[in-house]
């Protein structure tokens, strides 16, 4: 039976979380280093971890407490975004300590001990909430949840999965039934960083803090809505992963379906974590299932010659994808996805193009852009918004030119180490999963995608540095793919 935790929050009466012990799974990988281990000491450095807290490390690999803080240091040097002050870093390392060798079901004695070992040491032995972050690949997950389970970690522990949460259907019910039999759905937190970028919860913001937004925010004056996240680098050193996953499981079952639950969810009773969850899966049970010619598929030119890729790969790079939500707010409003690697530029941008005016009194309208008045959201770190219109040409004559008014968070607002990961960490620590993904809502997005799993569209080659395989205009049609200049350019 899952061992329910003490309660959601644990945190002191100031609103800090309470005493911690942090599990990081994977602790010397990829994405503890260039992620976790440098937002657990920015929030150490804005006060925001508990007073009390220890990390321990896990993996296969074997290191001691002093070659772990030496791994953490150079991860903090190199990505962390301040400079690194010696006396808080000594604060902060010397609660780091390692546990080697791997965990799983009948390997469990080693880190439980350790975790009971820092929990004394804390002076909270028999109080203190755990945290398990397992940055694994997902092939571990199900092996690092029974051996919670059975070592009795997850008494008043709370464990964090990194996307992707199953590959498919199938996939998905297996793992969580196995979690499920292993943990109280409170205790969990399924994370998508996308969720937890500034700019995504600025449109929560935009729309309902202000009267001139959600008014238009429909079928009635919205003609499309595209969600773009192409990328400049390519698959790199991710090549083995990536052959098995592909574009559509990576970024749009995962990151461009939770952007695409914001901006089309209905206002929630609270911006708290039911009530919102609640919202975006009603988006997702809107949406019709994708079928083969609402996706195209594309793969760039020379991802074969890469290293665990094989010769006649048929693993899409790039994907764009139609969606229809069958709802009164947003049925017969197209919801355009489009995601790739080796693209020819990197953004991460929701657009929302406006209906024609009913009659055009202007000649020249229809000589600029056939859809011309956009509303666009930069997701990026810094992010903003940007508004896109015509306006009239200085002059004796009602000429037409386009115009754009743009907010960017960079110089409004002062500058804080809190990043999408910091934001995490710290509601996971809080038990606040207001920002994290629920199985059902999982569940139905693998739903959508299974029929293109089951019957994939061929991958057309596309160059380096385009905009990915010409196919996709059909997609659109009779629309035009619409990618604007940042909101933060001048």
């Amino acid at each position: 039976m899952p061992q329910t935790s003490a309660g959601p929050h644990a945190a002191d009466p100031t609103g800090a979380p309470g005493p911690h012990v942090i599990v990081v799974f994977g602790a010397t990988g990829d994405l503890a280093r260039r992620k976790l281990l440098p937002a657990l000491y920015h929030l150490h450095l804005e006060r925001l971890l508990p007073s009390s807290w220890r990390l321990v490390g896990n993996s296969r690999g074997d290191v001691t407490d002093e070659g772990f803080r030496s791994i953490a240091r150079a991860a903090v040097d190199e990505f962390a975004r301040c400079e690194i002050d010696g006396q808080e870093w000594t604060s902060f390392s010397q609660r780091l300590s390692y546990c080697s060798g791997e965990f799983a079901a009948g390997s469990t004695r080693d880190l439980g001990q350790r975790v009971a070992s820092l929990e004394r040491d804390m002076g909270a032995d028999g109080s203190a909430r755990r945290l398990h972050y397992l940055s694994v690949p997902p092939s571990a997950f199900a092996s690092i949840t029974e051996g919670l389970g059975e070592s009795g970690l997850t008494k008043r522990g709370k464990v964090v999965f990194e996307k992707p949460f199953g590959s498919d259907v199938a996939s998905f019910h297996a793992l969580d039934e196995l979690v499920r039999a292993t943990l109280a759905e409170e205790q969990v937190y399924r994370i998508d960083h996308f969720l937890a970028k500034e700019a995504v919860q600025n449109t929560l913001a935009l729309r309902f803090a202000n009267g001139m937004f959600e008014p238009v925010w429909n079928r009635t004056h919205i003609d499309h809505v595209q969600i773009d996240v192409p990328e400049t680098l390519d698959v790199g050193t991710r090549s083995g992963f990536y052959e098995h996953t592909g574009a559509l499981r990576d970024m749009v079952v995962t990151h461009l379906f939770q952007v695409l639950s914001i901006i089309a969810m209905e206002p929630p009773t609270a911006l708290t974590g039911d009530p919102v969850l609640g919202e975006k899966v009603k988006v997702f049970e809107s949406i019709q299932p994708l079928r083969r010619d609402d996706v195209v598929f594309g793969q760039y030119e020379g991802y074969r010659d890469a290293k665990g890729v094989a010769a006649d790969s048929a693993t899409e790079t790039y994907a764009a994808a139609r969606v229809e939500i069958d709802n009164w707010r947003w049925a017969d409003v197209p919801f355009l996805l489009r995601t790739g690697k080796a693209m020819a530029q990197s953004r991460q941008t929701v657009t929302l193009a406006f209906k024609r005016p009913p009659l055009t009194l202007f000649a020249d309208m229809d000589t600029i852009d056939p859809v011309r008045d956009h509303l666009t959201l930069d997701l990026s770190d810094n992010g903003g918004v940007a508004v896109s219109f015509l306006s009239k040409v200085p002059g004796p004559k009602l000429r037409l030119g386009r115009a754009r008014m743009a907010f960017s968070y960079e110089g409004a607002f002062s500058s804080v180490l809190v990043g999408p990961y910091e934001r995490l960490l710290l509601d996971a620590l809080l038990g606040d999963r207001t920002l994290f993904t629920r199985a059902d809502g999982i569940e139905r997005t693998w739903e959508l995608v299974q029929p293109v799993l089951d019957d994939p569209p061929p991958a057309h080659i596309y160059p380096r540095g385009s905009w990915g395989p010409p196919e996709a205009n059909a997609l659109i049609a009779p629309r035009d793919w619409h990618l604007p200049e940042p909101p933060t350019a001048s």
